[in-house]
């Protein structure tokens, strides 16, 4: 089985995606009405937890449960990744303005909370030099 060291824990790696990334922002897109990048750091962040804690995504069942600490365009990218919603009681939002969120697994009561770097913008327009804008450089990949 795959490892990944995430702080100083190594967690198994092993959940499936069922539909590409491309696909789930396009997903984002409709919910929101356009696509910005904190949509795309949503859906990625998202994917990452499926994968922490080897989950399906989007997932078909309630076993996840997502806590967002943001509104907006992130919670979009979130809930396209992982088919939590508020609707569903699976998404909540409690905004204390950061981008972050925790995820449940409530079938294992496994939990991770995901925030993304702080120089991530940076790290991005050195991922993708070729992009025409910063925020695009966010999408690439």
């Amino acid at each position: 089985m795959d490892k990944q060291l995430v702080g100083n824990q190594a967690w198994a790696v092993k959940g499936a995606f069922t539909k590409p990334l491309a696909e789930l922002l396009e997903t984002s897109a409709r919910m929101h009405t356009r696509l910005c990048p904190r949509q795309g750091l949503g859906a990625r962040i998202g994917l990452l937890a499926g994968r922490l804690l080897a989950i399906d995504l989007p997932q078909t069942d309630k076993r996840l449960l997502t806590i967002a600490e943001t509104d907006g365009c992130l919670v979009d990218g979130l809930a396209a990744a992982t088919n939590c919603h508020p609707g569903s009681r699976t998404l909540r939002i409690v905004d204390y303005g950061k981008v972050a969120a925790t995820f449940v697994d409530t079938r294992d009561e496994q939990a991770v909370r995901i925030a993304p770097r702080l120089d991530i913008r940076t790290l991005a327009r050195e991922y993708a030099p070729t992009a025409r804008q910063r925020w695009e450089a966010q999408l690439v990949g």
